[in-house]
């Protein structure tokens, strides 16, 4: 039986532990880790799990994983919001032979998307073509743009030649190189994500819409057991690329 942490029991906690109830018998949440219970957010019962689960806010983010490394069990982290950090906190696990799988999104089919942003991105690069994203995700969504968004428009960046960084639209500064981010936010949304390549000739888009957030928590939990027994920094392209998918 695998033995599970979540640390963090908002909405994403809720929807794994619905899922590992009812689709991973082997799987077993041992604690559950909230702000009810940091009492009992302990190095001692952290120890007791095989892996941990962590989908919580920006300024506890690092703090939690650090505490997973000390308790020598590897997490799995959605939170995002903490890029600053990261860095530093993937310095820590690599010197400590820990276990860390960050992803600021755990669908497969968002990272299929990812892999088709890429493609369109170098495709569309140096064409006369102004690109965009918009992302629409639910009013409790605490970060903007969101991590999906910002993982977007770094690989927009990384494969265009006329963009060298993005800014949210909420105050553009017309810089040509600059590539816009649009961020909604309303009531009921799991999260949708939209490339647009315009000119004055046509509209190229593709785009993704979560229909809940089932995605999320069954990536995550695939990614959770395939992170057991592993050392080192990893990505959900890892995870998929060593499932076949």
């Amino acid at each position: 039986m695998i033995k599970v942490a979540l640390i963090g029991y908002g909405k994403m906690g809720k929807t794994i532990e619905k899922l590992i109830e009812k689709d991973f018998p082997d799987m077993e949440i041992i604690f559950k880790f909230n702000q009810d219970s940091v009492n009992d957010f302990t190095i001692e019962n952290l120890k007791k799990v095989d892996v941990a689960i962590e989908f919580t806010q920006p300024e506890t983010a690092a703090i939690n994983v650090m505490k997973c490394f000390d308790a020598g069990i590897p997490v799995v982290c959605g939170t995002t919001g903490w890029y600053q950090q990261l860095n530093d906190v993937k310095q820590v696990c690599i010197e400590k032979n820990m276990a860390l799988l960050y992803a600021t999104n755990f669908s497969i089919g968002m990272n299929i998307y990812f892999e088709i942003n890429q493609r369109l991105a170098q495709l569309m690069s140096g064409k006369n073509y102004a690109a965009s994203i918009s992302e629409t995700h639910h009013t409790q969504k605490l970060d903007k743009p969101s991590g999906t968004a910002v993982t977007l428009a770094e690989q927009i960046i990384d494969h265009h030649l006329n963009y060298i960084k993005w800014e949210l639209n909420d105050s553009p500064s017309s810089e040509r190189l600059s590539l816009s981010i649009n961020a909604i936010r309303e009531e009921n949304v799991p999260g949708t994500h939209l490339i647009k390549y315009e000119n004055e000739i046509d509209i190229i888009e593709i785009k993704h819409e979560a229909k809940s957030r089932d995605g999320f928590a069954q990536g995550a939990i695939l990614a959770a057991r395939w992170l057991i027994g592993k050392q080192g920094y990893y990505g959900m392209k890892d995870v998929l690329q060593q499932n076949n998918i």
